[in-house]
């Protein structure tokens, strides 16, 4: 999924400097508690958009690959790590969940937007559920489960379970949502 990163402090200037003049990625690892997840994914830098005076800068990223962080070095003004890449195991691919999970996310992605879901030309299919969850408002600690799954079948069913108590909730907002719009009353 494509994220935006408007990067502002000095020690990650620094590093996005780096990762530029070197055309290199960076990894992106979940931080939390004073602990730091043990899985991963690192980042391409697709394109910088605003350079600032006092050297911030916007930047839109990409995640490529996922890692194990096998040793965090703090040798630098930043963190590196020494990582291994992981790689999913074979799916299955269920065809009776796979429409199942296209019709909830189109619904969901309807209720949240306003517009229905187009795939883009870069979507696959092998590996819509990060695509999925890219674009729902899911919780960190979900995110962090889908992206220590090393199965897709395994991804899509989280996040199809997940859609289906989301779903729920988005439901009822709408409906609470065109009630208020009626003064309490209903649709006029």
């Amino acid at each position: 999924m494509q994220m935006p990163l408007h990067i502002f402090e000095p020690r990650y200037k620094r590093m996005i400097g780096r990762c530029l003049s070197q055309r290199t990625e960076f990894g992106i690892i979940l931080a939390a508690s004073k602990a730091i997840a043990t899985l991963g994914c690192t980042a391409e830098i697709l394109q910088k958009t605003k350079d600032y005076p006092d050297g911030r800068m916007d930047i839109v990223t990409e995640g490529r690959a996922i890692f194990r962080l096998n040793e965090l070095i703090d040798e630098e003004e930043y963190y590196e790590g020494a990582v291994e890449y992981v790689e999913d195991r074979p799916s299955v691919n269920e065809t009776g969940s796979e429409a199942q999970l296209r019709e909830t996310f189109e619904r969901c992605h309807l209720l949240l937007f306003g517009r229905p879901w187009t795939e883009g030309a870069s979507d696959q299919w092998a590996s819509i559920s990060y695509r999925m969850a890219g674009l729902l408002p899911m919780e960190l600690e979900k995110r962090q489960a889908l992206l220590e799954m090393r199965s897709e079948d395994e991804r899509r069913r989280l996040i199809l379970d997940w859609m289906a108590d989301f779903l729920t909730k988005l439901v009822e907002f709408e409906r609470v949502r065109k009630r208020a719009g009626g003064n309490g009353h209903g649709l006029n």
